[in-house]
């Protein structure tokens, strides 16, 4: 059974900075797909970015510039680095990963407020 844990949310100011980390159990890891989502209440989840097995990455228009998705396949881990956060990009974020099937992390939340 493979499980998706993310980690690094929190409370921040517009402006700033975090980096969220999705680690993931099991051996697929290195050939999967991996993506960050975030929902707020409301509405649909949304995809933010994701990074393919061999690197490839694809961004939401409205974070195009200030957020990087990265993985280190030896780690088994994803991140995703957010700079120049907005009020807006205040949401649960989710970590994605998927192969032959899909697995899903339980969130982690991110306020960007003064």
């Amino acid at each position: 059974q493979v499980q998706v844990v993310e980690s690094g949310g929190g409370l921040v100011q517009p402006g700033g900075s975090l980096r969220l980390s999705c680690a993931a159990s099991g051996s697929i890891f290195r050939s999967a797909t991996m993506g960050w989502y975030r929902q707020v209440p409301g509405k649909q989840r949304e995809l933010v970015a994701q990074i393919t097995s061999r690197e490839g990455t694809t961004y939401a228009d409205s974070v195009w510039g200030r957020f990087t998705i990265s993985r280190d396949n030896a780690k088994n881990t994803a991140y995703l680095q957010m700079n120049s956060l907005k009020p807006e990009d205040t949401a649960v974020y989710y970590c994605r990963l998927a192969f032959t099937s899909t697995y899903w992390g339980q969130g982690t939340q991110v306020t960007v407020s003064s």
